[in-house]
């Protein structure tokens, strides 16, 4: 009688020693940052395994590594003063159709209209539309634009959206674009 209750002593010490280990190794793991599973090599991969993000923009998560991550946001902060999107946003997931609205320097427009591109995951084309002026486009200042873009994918996905100064001229000194990146859905 006393060994079976030895016995049951030892296998329930056991037991709380396992349920001990585990409970630290879970908290290293959520809290403190110890990723078992695999490297970190992205912005998403930082943040989804809870790491510090810092009030930036764009926004920067680090590792308790000390290893930094910059988010994505396309080239919006280099082409802000020649066309800004209202309606977007870096890494906002959209579905189609989408209407999007903003402004552009007169002189990024011809005839009143620039081609938009959305790109799927794989940086395939998979449809274009055409931004139009919402007033006289004939200017150096901002003018409104509005367009309309259908696209369709198979499953949610990264992607971008290429808005591309119009150049009749086909000379590429003249050639510019806002990319801002997005995320697909179906």
């Amino acid at each position: 009688m006393i060994r079976k209750n030895i016995i049951a002593m030892w296998i329930i010490g056991i037991l709380v020693l396992i349920a001990i280990v585990g409970t630290v190794l879970f908290y290293f793991q959520k809290t403190v940052g110890l990723n078992l599973k695999k490297d970190i090599n992205s912005f998403e991969e930082c943040v989804s395994a809870g790491h510090s993000i810092l009030e930036s923009y764009p926004r920067q998560c680090v590792t308790s590594g000390g290893k930094k991550f910059i988010e994505n946001i396309g080239n919006l902060i280099e082409k802000m003063d020649l066309i800004k999107v209202n309606n977007l946003l870096p890494n906002q997931t959209i579905s189609s159709p989408i209407t999007i609205e903003g402004a552009a320097r007169g002189f990024w427009f011809f005839e009143g209209s620039f081609p938009i591109s959305v790109l799927d995951e794989r940086e395939n084309i998979i449809s274009q539309s055409i931004a139009t002026s919402q007033g006289n486009w004939m200017t150096k200042n901002f003018v409104p634009f509005k367009a309309t873009v259908e696209f369709g994918v198979d499953f949610p996905q990264n992607g971008t959206i290429i808005f591309k100064k119009n150049n009749p001229s086909g000379l590429a000194q003249n050639d510019d674009q806002l990319i801002i990146p997005v995320k697909l859905s179906n």
